[in-house]
């Protein structure tokens, strides 16, 4: 299936991605609606919870966001030699950073959360729980990397069967420890612990089965003799700046999540279903953009820029109609959705008014993930990632803090703060796409192999 990536329709790329996303969004989301009916203290603590692990984890991406980059422009190039070397780098420092991480959760995992200002009733189910799946995030390391690989080879109907699979074992398992069979073992959130890690387990197994038999690959320590030092570098040159974006965006909502968590208990848990209900407006546009980054790059590797200029512009435009649709229908019907996780009444009126702010927040969110992406496919990685940190930390965390504090606009001040930063950088990056700055910045040329 890796003949002509650009022969394959968006639309047949980008439904597998759209389910995957949602599957995936749904193993933490499922935790917090299925504890959300046997403890509203434990609904805080998974979120805080992991929003810390989802920040650490972004370590992650570094190299699998720059495989991605590389296996696609290096098939479109038609240079497929250098595939298992590739493969091998990645899993391999995936699985080390993976070690660490968890060393740095285990001794650390009170003192992060206690910065965060979270209330001491939240803070020992959300220290239990983080340990607990801290030794697991190997699993998640690796399923990162081997996704990456199934869709830049075309199939990204591979991830979103893995990613069910992993629902599946999630929601049994949580059930079985909260209100089944192993109810009478009273471990709560540890059981929804878990549950998640037992799910990350099997899914990395699929994966491994996946990988050997539909994609051929091979993944073997003969490649690091020699020690393939220049593959790395250019792993980790391409994936830093690639990965930056999301670093600091998922940095400055931990500190934006400091101002939410002073507000009370009621912004707590309102931001927590808010996140929610926001990122399934925006998961469809997510997709497209992914899927249209794997035939950037391969369009790059191809040295097809004309191609993949306008292949982004037309993404693009149906990205912010669905996305934008999406929200709006959000906002119509959340004072139905809300239901779902809470009857608190206070709770159900402020987060209708940020699904209202949700609105135009998507709009530019959907510019930023079709163009950004595209743009780290095509090895344009600095400049997304150098403006990304300017807005997200001088316009989305300087404004919340300013409406929380000084206007008193409480959550739904922080929500304009995000939407305002979505909305400029969705600007700037579509001029630089339309004036082509990205061009020439491509890791191989067709008619010249490079080695890495």
């Amino acid at each position: 299936m890796t003949g002509n990536i650009r022969n394959i329709s968006i639309y047949r790329l980008a439904f597998p991605i759209f389910i995957q996303r949602l599957l995936s969004m749904c193993l933490g989301y499922v935790d917090t609606a299925m504890i959300s009916n046997y403890s509203q203290v434990a609904v805080g603590a998974i979120g805080n919870a992991n929003q810390v692990l989802t920040f650490l984890t972004l370590a992650f991406s570094i190299i699998s966001t720059a495989t991605g980059v590389v296996v696609a422009q290096y098939l479109g190039a038609k240079q497929e030699k250098e595939m298992d070397k590739i493969y091998s780098v990645s899993i391999f420092f995936n699985l080390m950073l993976s070690f660490i991480i968890c060393l740095f959760i285990t001794l650390f995992a009170g003192k992060i959360l206690t910065f965060m200002r979270l209330p001491t009733i939240m803070l020992n189910d959300a220290v239990s729980y983080m340990k607990i799946v801290c030794f697991f995030l190997f699993t998640n390391a690796l399923i990162q990397v081997f996704s990456q690989i199934f869709n830049c080879n075309g199939r990204t109907d591979l991830g979103m069967i893995i990613f069910f699979c992993m629902n599946v074992f999630n929601i049994t398992g949580n059930y079985m420890f909260l209100y089944g069979p192993l109810s009478y073992l009273h471990l709560g959130i540890n059981g929804v612990a878990l549950s998640t890690s037992i799910s990350n387990t099997a899914g990395l197994a699929a994966a491994v089965i996946a990988f050997k038999i539909i994609i051929k690959g091979n993944i073997s320590a003969k490649y690091f003799f020699p020690f393939p030092k220049q593959l790395l570098k250019q792993l980790i040159k391409l994936g830093v700046p690639s990965a930056g974006e999301t670093i600091s965006y998922n940095l400055s909502q931990i500190c934006i999540m400091v101002f939410v968590n002073m507000l009370g208990p009621v912004a707590i848990n309102t931001k927590i279903y808010c996140n929610i209900l926001c990122n399934f407006a925006m998961i469809y546009s997510n997709s497209l953009a992914g899927a249209n980054s794997i035939i950037t790059g391969y369009s790059v590797g191809r040295d097809d820029y004309d191609f993949a200029y306008k292949r982004v512009l037309k993404t693009l435009r149906l990205a912010i109609i669905v996305s934008c649709g999406f929200a709006f229908i959000n906002w119509l019907v959340s004072p139905l959705t809300f239901r779902l996780f809470t009857d608190n009444r206070d709770i159900i009126t402020l987060g209708c008014k940020i699904m209202f702010i949700g609105f135009w927040l998507e709009f530019g969110r959907a510019a930023n993930l079709v163009i950004i992406q595209s743009m780290r496919a095509a090895g344009d990685v600095v400049f997304p990632t150098l403006l990304g940190i300017i807005s997200m930390w001088g316009i989305s965390v300087v404004f919340a803090w300013l409406f929380t504090s000084a206007f008193d606009l409480g959550l739904q001040g922080v929500w304009i703060a995000m939407a305002m930063d979505e909305i400029f950088r969705g600007i700037a990056v579509y001029i630089r796409w339309r004036h082509g700055t990205w061009k020439g910045k491509g890791l191989v040329k067709k008619e010249s192999p490079a080695a890495i």
